[in-house]
């Protein structure tokens, strides 16, 4: 074993453990979290999915949406979420500030409860694996480029785990040795397992994730199929993430002006929406589109609503097969079926991740999805711990004790790792050039001390 070698791996590993552990756990723990979402929103908000009203009398979806909006002054209903099975039917509302509640409605179409959407459970464990409750692009470059990290930080460890022999069984072991193997045993079984769960959920991601997006919508025949259509202005979270961005077709109203738009929350007035929800329903039944599905509204008068199955949603009870999602876009103002896009159209990278979403959020095979991604993350989390524990087992008392730089020239090896894996993730390639500028500040301060 080329002894340069292994300590150069060893002191970048080291480093960038160092520095990203409370990020990489703080992202597993939350994701955790998520994982169980569905599971746990259906015992803590029992009553807002499943309950009724005490009111008895049957109302029309559209009289529900009317009294929801008259009950929150200042919100309008955005979306309307139906679920199957004995779920009620969610609205979303949403008022001039971006401040969204969640609405339910029973059988009936009379008001159940509402919630603060931005603090539901789901929506919290999301926003602290994304963006650490923080948000902004440096944070979500933050936690990105910690994912990035933590491919390499697996990749190396195997590399030292085999050339360092640290499975070798020895007699009389140390504490540190124990911890070591340990450590390298679990973090080279779970490897595989962990990247697969790094690389599915980096299509969320600030900068990768918008380079596969834009590489999805400019390939059509790899990725996004195009259609002429008119942006849609409005929260879609419900729609797949293989459409979300896509343009949406126009109504064709002739009476429709361009230049008299919605207030962005969501185009409400009869006068304006031609059909009515139920009457949509209704269209939406007769194109055979089963429950579940959302129904975003037009943010235009030459708008469309759009309905959709995701099943990447994170709605429970919304998310259904990757091989059942569809977007479809209904005319406002007859109810016409206008255009559809289905998994069928996607291209090979838009299907690919399509399967990729729901396996990362452990929902693509039930309950072995969850118990398997569960497993690998707790082992992440011992394999950091254990990797702690084996850093302080040698630390010596008052000091830092971090791993010898190594003055022996770089090998092509290594170099080529670094550069693949700087291409495969591009944020992980802008970071190695600020750390070999470190290194190399650092190497030359150190060699003009000894010189002098």
């Amino acid at each position: 074993m080329k002894k340069g070698n292994y300590n150069r791996f060893l002191r970048w590993h080291f480093y960038a453990a160092l520095f990203i552990t409370p990020l990489l756990l703080t992202l597993t723990l939350s994701g955790i979290g998520y994982l169980f979402f569905t599971n746990v929103e259906n015992q803590l908000y029992d009553d807002f999915f499943f309950g009724t009203s005490e009111k008895t009398e049957e109302l029309t979806i559209d009289q529900g949406i009317s009294n929801a909006e008259n009950l929150h002054k200042g919100f309008s209903v955005s979306k309307v979420i139906v679920l199957d099975g004995s779920y009620n039917t969610r609205l979303t509302m949403s008022d001039e500030n971006g401040e969204q509640k969640y609405v339910f409605l029973d059988d009936n179409y009379q008001i159940v409860g509402s919630q603060n959407a931005e603090k539901t459970f789901s929506n919290i464990m999301r926003n602290i694996h994304s963006s650490l409750l923080v948000g902004g692009a440096f944070v979500n470059y933050l936690v990105e480029l910690a994912a990035c990290w933590a491919i390499f930080l697996l990749l190396s460890g195997v590399y030292m785990t085999i050339k360092g022999k640290a499975l070798k069984k020895k007699q009389n072991p140390t504490n540190r040795h124990i911890n070591k193997k340990w450590h390298s045993l679990l973090g080279s079984v779970i490897v595989i397992p962990m990247i697969v769960i790094i690389f599915t959920g980096l299509p969320w991601s600030a900068f990768m994730g918008n380079f596969i997006y834009s590489a999805a919508q400019e390939n059509p025949s790899i990725g996004i199929p195009t259609l002429k259509q008119q942006p849609p202005t409005s929260d879609l979270s419900e729609v797949p993430w293989a459409t979300r961005k896509n343009e949406a077709p126009s109504s064709n109203d002739a009476h429709a002006h361009h230049s008299n738009m919605s207030d962005g929350s969501g185009m409400t007035d009869e006068s304006n929406m031609k059909v009515s929800v139920q009457q949509l329903m209704q269209k939406v039944e007769e194109a055979h589109i089963s429950k579940p599905y959302s129904i975003v509204y037009p943010m235009s008068e030459d708008g469309v609503f759009t309905v959709s199955k995701g099943s990447n949603t994170g709605v429970t009870g919304l998310d259904v097969h990757p091989n059942d999602e569809m977007t479809t876009y209904f005319d406002q103002y007859s109810g016409k079926l206008i255009s559809e896009v289905n998994y069928d159209d996607y291209g090979i990278l838009t299907k690919w991740f399509t399967w990729g979403i729901p396996l990362h959020e452990g929902h693509l095979f039930g309950w072995p999805n969850k118990l398997i991604n569960l497993v690998v993350c707790l082992a992440f989390v011992f394999v950091i711990i254990w990797g702690f524990k084996t850093w302080l087992s040698r630390k010596k008392a008052g000091q830092f004790s971090a791993p010898t730089r190594v003055a022996s020239g770089v090998p092509i090896g290594f170099i080529a790792l670094l550069i693949v894996l700087g291409i495969i993730m591009p944020l992980f390639g802008i970071s190695l050039i600020f750390v070999v500028c470190i290194e190399g500040i650092m190497y030359l301060t150190k060699k003009q001390k000894t010189t002098s």
